[in-house]
């Protein structure tokens, strides 16, 4: 591919741009404002932002919010649910889970109303063998009256349909010949998957995003191709790939968490250049932060991810978890004095005080701007209405001054963010100490060094460009396609060369999709993996495996291995059980040079400040601040300073030291 490469993400403060050219490696950026609701507005300014001639670009992937937002926020298509006679309550059953830990009291709404979810006489059992033959006759008059009803979309979704799909695919022909659109989703096929309530709100999702989704990006592609845009539109998935436009309303569910997936990617892509494939990755928005761990440079891929209460998507995604913490989070007391940050935010629009756009709640960044880690000059008089916000919302009611309230609420920030980093890491039997931090997002390189600190993470990996690292991401990713195919029997008693079709034929189909699409490829490789348990255990192991394959033997000792490592215990008297395989295939795409992200023509021969200004750490000191796109390629920087560029400002404690690599990322070595 010679032509230009645009990578577009869109978050939920602001819509990032890259555009790569590969023949030279010239780059260009932009950061502007998300539109809401309607988000192609900011991805159309963001392209006219960067002066970027649509009609000269080869490729664009977008990476959006579109189905994530429409999911947390419930905004979604009327959609209706057919499952078998007497299963009527699934998605509202769920597991023998509640929202809150403690009290009598929690709130709960199914993603598909009852009046919607009807049932008709059938049954599989779990051998995949007809208990009860399909009522056809009933099937047809529940499809109707959800016609009748209003609904665009319907979710077929039958008992033990991964074992025999014989009936939800005979229901899905019947709903065919009386539905408006093609708005059906057939539960088995996009997730083989024993357990039903998983199965049935990932399907349910899937139904209820898909009108949305293809509107969205229809109306994208119209308008890019409108101003010259001629080849195929790409849109990030969950699992770190990516799909054409006008594939990816099929599968709409599948992009649930495409935005986070992106900057993983770019994580992956970053660390690999600078030789860290360790990582935990911080990616610090203006409205949430999203945290995920990278070990040996691959990146965390599950199909077990709960986006919310009662919301398992069982599809491979990638594996970020999200605390409502962002530079828009809104920091206020409670009715018992306590101070609180997010997970409310002031978003883009009005923003926190400092933006001077409306917004009259202290948020994070109005704390950052009062400590001096932003630029006071910059804001103008919307400074001091921080300020003055500060003083009256959270000094004044904790008897504390300006400064140290700020810096309450900076630590309190620090500690939701550090918890979540410790989730997807101490938890999952990994040791911080093994890990740099990958800081990015607009705001994560503000606190990365005091969240290292906190962590006892020894060094802090920030990229070039650390705002637009997300649109980075779309651009690096590779195409993916992920298969999961559930078997659940014990491991003694399973046949392996059932093990190995299965395998086999995941690979094959990923390997056709992938030759279907019109990208220049280096190669096509497939990873392939188990989830397994020790039998009358719930939860799952993800077992690599070094081939399609495996022999029983094997199996068992790398499932033992993963236990142990995980749990430090060995159970060796009980049954292992194989629950699903797994197969992702990989279309890797030619590597980019990410050198110049930061123009090598900007850069000074020394590295002299640019300023300097009073910032606080545990009291005011006197800080340089330095300007990143003029440091030479080898610095040699100690703490305290600040380093601001066109997307994000990176603050360095006392006592840390800056180093630089080849692409210009900043290695910044934590003192304890």
């Amino acid at each position: 591919m010679t032509g230009l490469v645009a990578g577009v993400d869109v978050g939920g403060t602001f819509t990032d741009l890259v555009v790569f050219d590969p023949a030279s490696g010239a780059v260009r950026l932009a950061k502007v404002p998300t539109t809401l609701p309607n988000q192609s507005g900011g991805v159309l300014a963001a392209f006219e932002a960067a002066g970027a001639n649509l009609s000269g670009i080869d490729l664009i992937v977008h990476g959006t919010t579109t189905t994530t937002n429409a999911v947390l926020e419930r905004q979604l298509a009327k959609t209706g649910f057919v499952t078998t006679l007497g299963f009527r309550d699934v998605l509202e059953l769920g597991r023998r889970t509640r929202p809150q830990a403690y009290g009598m009291h929690g709130a709960f709404t199914p993603i598909i109303p009852r009046d919607l979810r009807l049932e008709v006489p059938e049954r599989m059992d779990a051998r995949g063998r007809v208990v009860t033959p399909l009522d056809e006759g009933a099937l047809r008059a529940a499809v109707q009256r959800l016609r009748e009803a209003g609904c665009e979309a319907i979710v077929i979704h039958l008992l033990h349909a991964y074992a025999n799909p014989a009936h939800e695919l005979r229901a899905g022909e019947i709903a065919a010949e009386n539905w408006p659109n093609d708005y059906i989703t057939l539960g088995h096929k996009l997730l083989s998957e024993s357990r039903e309530y998983e199965r049935g709100v990932t399907a349910a999702v899937n139904a209820s995003v898909q009108p949305l989704l293809e509107r969205y990006v229809a109306r994208l592609a119209d308008q890019l191709a409108a101003r010259g845009y001629a080849r195929d539109l790409l849109v990030m998935n969950g699992n770190g790939g990516m799909v054409a436009a006008k594939d990816v309303a099929k599968e709409a569910v599948k992009t649930v968490m495409s935005g986070p997936a992106s900057g993983v990617m770019a994580a992956v892509a970053t660390g690999r250049r600078a030789g860290i494939t360790n990582l935990l990755t911080y990616d610090m928005g203006g409205t949430s932060t999203d945290v995920a761990m990278i070990r040996g440079g691959v990146a965390p891929v599950s199909n077990e991810i709960e986006v919310e209460y009662a919301m398992p998507i069982h599809v491979p995604m990638v594996d970020v978890r999200t605390v409502g913490a962002g530079g828009g989070s809104i920091a206020r007391i409670d009715a018992g004095g306590m101070l609180r940050v997010g997970p409310e935010s002031a978003g883009s629009d009005p923003g926190p005080v400092c933006y001077g756009r409306g917004g009259t709640r202290v948020t994070i960044s109005d704390a950052n701007l009062i400590l001096g880690r932003l630029p006071a000059s910059r804001f103008g008089q919307a400074a001091e209405a921080a300020y003055a916000a500060m003083r009256e919302q959270i000094a004044v009611p904790l008897v504390l001054s300006v400064e140290a309230a700020a810096e309450a609420v900076i630590r309190i920030a620090n500690t939701h963010m550090a918890g979540a980093i410790r989730m997807v890491s101490i938890s999952m039997g990994a040791d911080p100490r093994d890990f740099a931090l990958f800081a990015f997002g607009g705001a994560g390189p503000l606190h990365a060094v005091a969240l290292a600190k906190e962590l006892n993470v020894p060094k802090v990996l920030i990229p070039a460009r650390p705002g637009i690292t997300n649109a980075l991401g779309c651009v690096v990713a590779d195409l993916r396609h992920d298969f999961v195919r559930t078997l659940n029997r014990p491991l003694d008693s399973v046949d392996m060369a059932e093990v190995h079709g299965v395998l086999a034929a995941q690979e094959a189909e990923g390997r056709r999709l992938i030759g279907l699409e019109k990208i220049a490829l280096t190669s096509i490789r497939a990873e392939y993996s188990a989830d397994m348990q020790f039998v009358g255990q719930t939860h799952l192991l993800r077992v690599t495996l070094p081939s399609a394959l495996p022999d029983r033997e094997d199996l068992q000792s790398r499932f033992e291995a993963a236990y142990h490592a995980r749990f430090r215990v060995d159970l060796p008297t009980i049954r292992a059980n194989l629950v699903n395989l797994n197969v992702s295939v990989i279309g890797e795409r030619p590597a980019l040079d990410l050198s110049r992200l930061i123009d090598p023509e900007g850069r000074k021969e020394g590295a002299e400040p640019s300023a300097t200004r009073r910032v606080w750490f545990d009291g005011w000191r006197d800080t340089p601040v330095y300007w990143r796109d003029h440091l030479p390629l080898r610095i040699g920087l100690q703490g305290p300073a600040v380093i601001e560029q066109m997307d994000t400002t990176v603050v360095v404690d006392p006592g840390a030291r800056v180093t630089s690599d080849a692409d210009g990322n900043l290695i910044i070595e934590v003192n304890k």
